[in-house]
Protein backbone atom coordinates (compact mmCIF):
# COMPACT_ATOMS: atom_id res chain seq x y z
CA UNK A 1 0.00 0.00 0.00
CA UNK A 2 1.38 3.44 -0.91
CA UNK A 3 1.97 5.66 2.12
CA UNK A 4 3.51 9.07 2.77
CA UNK A 5 6.83 7.82 1.42
CA UNK A 6 5.27 7.96 -2.03
CA UNK A 7 5.01 11.75 -1.84
CA UNK A 8 8.48 12.02 -0.37
CA UNK A 9 9.98 10.02 -3.22
CA UNK A 10 8.23 12.15 -5.84
CA UNK A 11 9.53 15.29 -4.16
CA UNK A 12 13.05 13.89 -3.99
CA UNK A 13 12.92 12.82 -7.63
CA UNK A 14 11.99 16.32 -8.80
CA UNK A 15 14.21 18.21 -6.36
CA UNK A 16 17.46 16.33 -6.80
CA UNK A 17 19.25 16.57 -10.13
CA UNK A 18 22.11 19.02 -9.88
CA UNK A 19 24.99 16.60 -9.29
CA UNK A 20 25.73 12.96 -10.03
CA UNK A 21 28.06 12.72 -7.06
CA UNK A 22 25.62 14.17 -4.53
CA UNK A 23 22.91 11.72 -5.55
CA UNK A 24 25.18 8.70 -5.43
CA UNK A 25 26.24 9.84 -1.95
CA UNK A 26 22.59 10.19 -0.90
CA UNK A 27 21.90 6.69 -2.20
CA UNK A 28 24.76 5.23 -0.18
CA UNK A 29 23.95 7.07 3.06
CA UNK A 30 20.14 7.03 3.13
CA UNK A 31 19.32 3.94 1.07
CA UNK A 32 18.12 1.87 4.03
CA UNK A 33 15.82 4.71 5.17
CA UNK A 34 14.13 4.92 1.77
CA UNK A 35 13.32 1.22 1.51
CA UNK A 36 10.18 -0.45 2.85
CA UNK A 37 8.08 -3.51 1.90
CA UNK A 38 6.25 -1.36 -0.68
CA UNK A 39 9.14 0.80 -1.87
CA UNK A 40 12.52 -0.13 -3.32
CA UNK A 41 15.24 2.46 -3.76
CA UNK A 42 18.57 2.01 -5.51
CA UNK A 43 21.01 2.93 -8.25
CA UNK A 44 20.39 2.49 -11.98
CA UNK A 45 23.36 2.33 -14.31
CA UNK A 46 23.94 1.15 -17.83
CA UNK A 47 24.68 1.93 -21.42
CA UNK A 48 22.53 3.41 -24.17
CA UNK A 49 22.63 3.76 -27.93
CA UNK A 50 20.78 6.84 -29.19
CA UNK A 51 19.93 8.49 -32.47
CA UNK A 52 18.12 11.57 -33.80
CA UNK A 53 15.61 10.93 -36.56
CA UNK A 54 15.83 12.68 -39.94
CA UNK A 55 19.57 13.31 -39.66
CA UNK A 56 21.96 11.67 -42.13
CA UNK A 57 24.45 10.67 -39.45
CA UNK A 58 26.59 7.58 -39.79
CA UNK A 59 26.00 5.78 -36.48
CA UNK A 60 24.30 5.83 -33.11
CA UNK A 61 25.78 7.69 -30.17
CA UNK A 62 26.80 5.30 -27.36
CA UNK A 63 27.13 6.56 -23.78
CA UNK A 64 27.17 5.38 -20.16
CA UNK A 65 24.39 6.56 -17.85
CA UNK A 66 23.88 6.64 -14.09
CA UNK A 67 21.08 7.63 -11.73
CA UNK A 68 18.73 6.43 -9.01
CA UNK A 69 15.30 4.84 -9.05
CA UNK A 70 12.20 4.19 -6.95
CA UNK A 71 10.07 1.07 -7.44
CA UNK A 72 6.76 1.69 -5.66
CA UNK A 73 4.21 -1.07 -5.17
CA UNK A 74 0.72 -0.02 -6.21
CA UNK A 75 -1.15 -3.30 -5.74
CA UNK A 76 -0.11 -6.94 -5.80
CA UNK A 77 2.34 -7.25 -8.72
CA UNK A 78 1.75 -3.76 -10.11
CA UNK A 79 4.43 -1.09 -9.50
CA UNK A 80 5.17 2.53 -10.35
CA UNK A 81 8.77 3.00 -11.49
CA UNK A 82 10.41 6.42 -11.46
CA UNK A 83 13.70 8.14 -10.62
CA UNK A 84 16.27 10.31 -12.37
CA UNK A 85 19.11 9.45 -14.75
CA UNK A 86 21.38 12.28 -13.64
CA UNK A 87 24.17 11.27 -15.99
CA UNK A 88 22.31 10.60 -19.21
CA UNK A 89 23.12 11.65 -22.74
CA UNK A 90 21.26 11.34 -26.04
CA UNK A 91 22.28 12.42 -29.52
CA UNK A 92 23.71 11.16 -32.79
CA UNK A 93 27.14 10.02 -33.96
CA UNK A 94 29.11 10.88 -37.09
CA UNK A 95 27.04 13.80 -38.39
CA UNK A 96 27.15 14.31 -42.16
CA UNK A 97 28.05 17.57 -43.88
CA UNK A 98 24.33 18.08 -44.55
CA UNK A 99 23.64 17.66 -40.83
CA UNK A 100 26.33 20.19 -39.93
CA UNK A 101 24.92 22.68 -42.42
CA UNK A 102 21.39 22.15 -41.08
CA UNK A 103 22.56 22.70 -37.49
CA UNK A 104 24.76 25.68 -38.35
CA UNK A 105 27.95 24.02 -37.10
CA UNK A 106 31.32 25.34 -38.21
CA UNK A 107 33.27 22.73 -40.20
CA UNK A 108 36.94 22.32 -39.22
CA UNK A 109 39.78 22.26 -41.73
CA UNK A 110 41.03 18.88 -40.44
CA UNK A 111 39.31 15.59 -41.22
CA UNK A 112 37.41 14.07 -38.34
CA UNK A 113 34.01 13.11 -36.95
CA UNK A 114 31.25 15.23 -35.47
CA UNK A 115 28.88 13.96 -32.77
CA UNK A 116 25.79 15.71 -31.41
CA UNK A 117 25.71 15.16 -27.63
CA UNK A 118 22.82 16.32 -25.46
CA UNK A 119 22.86 15.82 -21.68
CA UNK A 120 19.44 15.39 -20.07
CA UNK A 121 18.10 14.72 -16.62
CA UNK A 122 15.77 11.88 -17.63
CA UNK A 123 12.73 11.02 -15.51
CA UNK A 124 10.65 7.90 -16.35
CA UNK A 125 7.10 7.47 -15.05
CA UNK A 126 6.41 3.84 -15.86
CA UNK A 127 3.78 1.31 -14.85
CA UNK A 128 5.48 -2.03 -14.24
CA UNK A 129 4.07 -5.53 -13.91
CA UNK A 130 6.20 -8.22 -12.29
CA UNK A 131 5.47 -11.83 -13.21
CA UNK A 132 6.05 -14.54 -10.64
CA UNK A 133 8.98 -15.89 -12.66
CA UNK A 134 10.87 -12.58 -11.89
CA UNK A 135 10.36 -11.22 -15.43
CA UNK A 136 8.76 -7.77 -15.69
CA UNK A 137 7.25 -5.51 -18.36
CA UNK A 138 7.06 -1.71 -18.11
CA UNK A 139 5.44 1.06 -20.12
CA UNK A 140 4.91 4.79 -19.75
CA UNK A 141 6.17 8.30 -20.51
CA UNK A 142 9.68 9.57 -20.01
CA UNK A 143 10.60 13.22 -19.62
CA UNK A 144 13.91 14.97 -20.17
CA UNK A 145 15.34 18.27 -18.96
CA UNK A 146 18.21 19.44 -21.18
CA UNK A 147 21.09 20.99 -19.26
CA UNK A 148 24.01 20.76 -21.69
CA UNK A 149 24.48 20.24 -25.43
CA UNK A 150 27.32 20.49 -27.91
CA UNK A 151 28.68 19.10 -31.16
CA UNK A 152 31.98 17.38 -30.49
CA UNK A 153 34.65 17.25 -33.20
CA UNK A 154 37.21 14.43 -32.91
CA UNK A 155 40.34 14.13 -35.06
CA UNK A 156 43.61 12.23 -34.98
CA UNK A 157 47.04 13.47 -35.90
CA UNK A 158 49.59 10.70 -35.69
CA UNK A 159 49.29 9.13 -32.24
CA UNK A 160 47.47 12.16 -30.83
CA UNK A 161 43.69 12.44 -30.64
CA UNK A 162 42.18 15.85 -29.99
CA UNK A 163 38.63 17.02 -29.45
CA UNK A 164 36.86 20.36 -29.63
CA UNK A 165 33.30 21.26 -28.69
CA UNK A 166 30.92 23.76 -30.23
CA UNK A 167 28.13 24.57 -27.78
CA UNK A 168 24.64 24.51 -29.32
CA UNK A 169 22.55 24.25 -26.13
CA UNK A 170 20.47 27.31 -27.04
CA UNK A 171 19.38 25.66 -30.30
CA UNK A 172 17.87 22.68 -28.49
CA UNK A 173 14.51 22.53 -26.73
CA UNK A 174 14.88 22.51 -22.97
CA UNK A 175 12.15 19.91 -22.37
CA UNK A 176 11.66 16.58 -24.07
CA UNK A 177 9.07 13.83 -23.72
CA UNK A 178 8.31 10.48 -25.24
CA UNK A 179 7.23 6.89 -24.64
CA UNK A 180 9.31 4.18 -22.99
CA UNK A 181 8.68 0.45 -22.91
CA UNK A 182 10.90 -2.31 -21.66
CA UNK A 183 11.44 -5.66 -20.03
CA UNK A 184 13.85 -7.18 -17.56
CA UNK A 185 14.68 -9.99 -15.19
CA UNK A 186 15.46 -10.06 -11.47
CA UNK A 187 18.43 -12.35 -10.89
CA UNK A 188 17.23 -13.44 -7.45
CA UNK A 189 13.89 -13.74 -5.70
CA UNK A 190 15.43 -12.00 -2.68
CA UNK A 191 14.42 -8.40 -1.95
CA UNK A 192 17.98 -7.17 -2.52
CA UNK A 193 18.34 -8.91 -5.87
CA UNK A 194 19.95 -7.16 -8.85
CA UNK A 195 17.77 -6.60 -11.92
CA UNK A 196 18.91 -6.49 -15.54
CA UNK A 197 16.72 -4.80 -18.11
CA UNK A 198 16.33 -3.46 -21.61
CA UNK A 199 14.13 -0.48 -22.53
CA UNK A 200 13.49 1.62 -25.61
CA UNK A 201 12.64 5.32 -25.65
CA UNK A 202 10.98 7.12 -28.55
CA UNK A 203 10.68 10.89 -28.35
CA UNK A 204 7.55 12.79 -29.35
CA UNK A 205 8.98 16.30 -29.10
CA UNK A 206 11.32 18.07 -31.52
CA UNK A 207 14.97 18.09 -30.47
CA UNK A 208 15.74 21.48 -32.03
CA UNK A 209 13.86 24.74 -31.54
CA UNK A 210 13.88 25.94 -35.15
CA UNK A 211 13.96 22.59 -36.95
CA UNK A 212 10.77 20.55 -37.15
CA UNK A 213 11.08 16.78 -37.40
CA UNK A 214 14.23 15.45 -35.66
CA UNK A 215 13.35 13.48 -32.53
CA UNK A 216 15.35 11.48 -29.98
CA UNK A 217 15.28 7.72 -29.64
CA UNK A 218 17.44 5.43 -27.56
CA UNK A 219 17.93 1.81 -26.54
CA UNK A 220 18.97 1.39 -22.89
CA UNK A 221 20.71 -1.61 -21.35
CA UNK A 222 20.39 -1.15 -17.58
CA UNK A 223 21.20 -2.66 -14.23
CA UNK A 224 19.23 -1.84 -11.06
CA UNK A 225 20.97 -2.31 -7.72
CA UNK A 226 18.87 -1.90 -4.54
CA UNK A 227 20.62 0.11 -1.81
CA UNK A 228 20.15 -0.60 1.90
CA UNK A 229 17.40 -3.21 1.53
CA UNK A 230 19.02 -5.78 3.81
CA UNK A 231 19.79 -3.20 6.46
CA UNK A 232 16.24 -1.88 6.26
CA UNK A 233 14.85 -5.41 6.74
CA UNK A 234 17.11 -5.99 9.74
CA UNK A 235 15.98 -2.74 11.35
CA UNK A 236 12.30 -3.66 10.86
CA UNK A 237 12.87 -7.11 12.39
CA UNK A 238 14.70 -5.55 15.33
CA UNK A 239 11.87 -3.06 15.95
CA UNK A 240 9.27 -5.82 15.69
CA UNK A 241 11.21 -7.92 18.19
CA UNK A 242 11.55 -5.00 20.59
CA UNK A 243 7.81 -4.33 20.34
CA UNK A 244 7.06 -8.00 21.02
CA UNK A 245 9.33 -7.99 24.07
CA UNK A 246 7.65 -4.83 25.39
CA UNK A 247 4.24 -6.48 25.05
CA UNK A 248 5.47 -9.56 26.93
CA UNK A 249 6.75 -7.36 29.78
CA UNK A 250 3.35 -5.74 30.08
Amino acid sequence: MVNNKFYFTLFLTLFLGASVYSQVLIAAVFGDKLNSPDLEFGLEGGYNWSDISELNNGKNLSEFNLGFYFDIRLKDQWFFYTGVLVKGRLGAGELSSDDLSLLGITIQDEEGTYDQKISYFMVPALIKYRFRNRVYLELGPQFGLRHKAFVEFTAEEGDIEFRTRQNNKDAINRLGAGLTFGTGYRLSDKAAGITLGLKYYYGFTNVYKDISGPKNSSLFLKCNIPIGVKKSQELRKQKALEKENDLKKE
